[in-house]
């Protein structure tokens, strides 16, 4: 029940589900393994930590690991690869597992969009997919990627299965800001922080990927990724260095050149299937309020901090309602430009 066309997979990257190999986190994989061969593993993990570090990938990985080895006691103290020839990683890779379930934005043919977030309808799916494997001995997973994307209801229908989980049953809840998930879940989950890919393990991982980096734009790059795979190719095949570049230079220009600038930042992230570097484009804006806003206040501006905060909010709530109800997206980029403008 999970499938590599179930979710947004970017230009170079592999399905999480698919991915046989992690970088780094050997000391959450190893604590993952001996946990479950304790018998006293924890229903529900809360794996949080930043997008892209490989929470998906470990949360297949010790599903995969928890459908070859049904019995705990059984098991190795230690997640290997998984096997490609072995029935449960075909089923999962192949969307026909009937023991794990991957709730994630479903897609929107209409709009041809990913939904903007995680409904109810689809958490809704968990409690049938439970009442279907009931009787098998088999663990039933649910992974959730990410919580953060789940709307109100979603969220409290998830609450409702952690406070009384179905027997033998697995919650992999991954989150990349867990401080934004209702208190309520945080504390029925066991968290698990992962960090961000050091230089060498994210150049691995992209090596892994087949992904080559110029020397003389690697430094820029590891930078620029935070220790983030998905950020990395987001810059390297999606054109990010290029947007963070031009932003640059719109900030940097005045009059009719800014506004050249602009238009032409808005046309390249908001034509149609350009999903990927809108978001981009979006999370660069608010990292850059929210840098300029800590600025502010370290050096006493305090006017300024709250002003910056004060747009940021309102930038998000733009976007989402942008989102929501599909407007015309070069419209909301020039606006969202011309507030980064004015605020510089």
């Amino acid at each position: 029940m999970s499938s590599e066309n179930d979710t947004l997979i970017l230009e170079g990257a592999v399905h999480p589900a698919a991915n046989r190999h992690l970088f780094g986190h050997e000391a959450a994989a190893d604590f993952l393994a001996r946990s479950y061969r304790s018998g006293k593993g924890h229903h529900a993990v809360l794996i949080e930590g930043p997008e892209g570090v490989g929470k998906a990938t470990l949360a297949f990985r010790f599903a995969h690991h928890v459908l070859a080895h049904p019995r705990p006691e059984e098991a190795p103290d230690s997640l290997a690869d998984p096997d490609p020839a072995s029935p449960a990683f075909r089923q999962v890779v192949a969307g026909a597992s009937h023991n794990l379930l991957h709730i994630t934005r479903p897609f929107d043919a209409k709009s041809g969009r990913f939904r903007t977030a995680i409904t109810v309808d689809e958490v809704r799916r968990a409690g049938k997919f439970f009442s279907q494997t009931s009787g098998t001995e088999s663990w039933r997973i649910v992974i959730v990627d990410p919580a953060d994307d789940m709307n109100r209801s979603a969220a409290n229908a998830i609450l409702k299965m952690l406070e009384e989980p179905p027997r033998r049953s697995m919650f992999l809840v991954l989150s990349h800001a867990p401080g934004r998930l209702l208190p309520t879940i945080r504390s029925r989950c066991m968290p698990l922080v992962l960090r961000p890919l050091t230089d060498d393990l994210l150049k691995q991982a992209l090596a892994g990927l087949g992904l080559a980096v110029a020397p003389a734009a690697e430094r820029k790059l590891l930078d620029a990724a935070g220790g983030s795979v998905s950020q990395a190719i987001k810059l390297l095949n999606y054109g990010g260095l290029d947007i963070m570049e031009a932003l640059q230079a719109l900030l940097d220009a005045q009059g009719p050149d800014q506004r050249k600038a602009m238009h032409k930042i808005a046309d390249a992230v908001a034509a149609r299937g350009n999903d990927t570097l809108y978001a981009f484009l979006v999370e660069q804006a608010g990292d850059y309020l929210s840098m300029q806003a800590a600025r502010a206040a370290r050096e006493g501006d305090l006017d300024r901090a709250y002003r910056l905060s004060t747009l940021h909010a309102a930038l998000a709530e733009r976007i989402a309602i942008g989102d929501a109800y599909n407007l015309d997206r070069k419209q909301t980029v020039l606006s969202l430009l011309a507030d980064l403008a004015s605020a510089s």
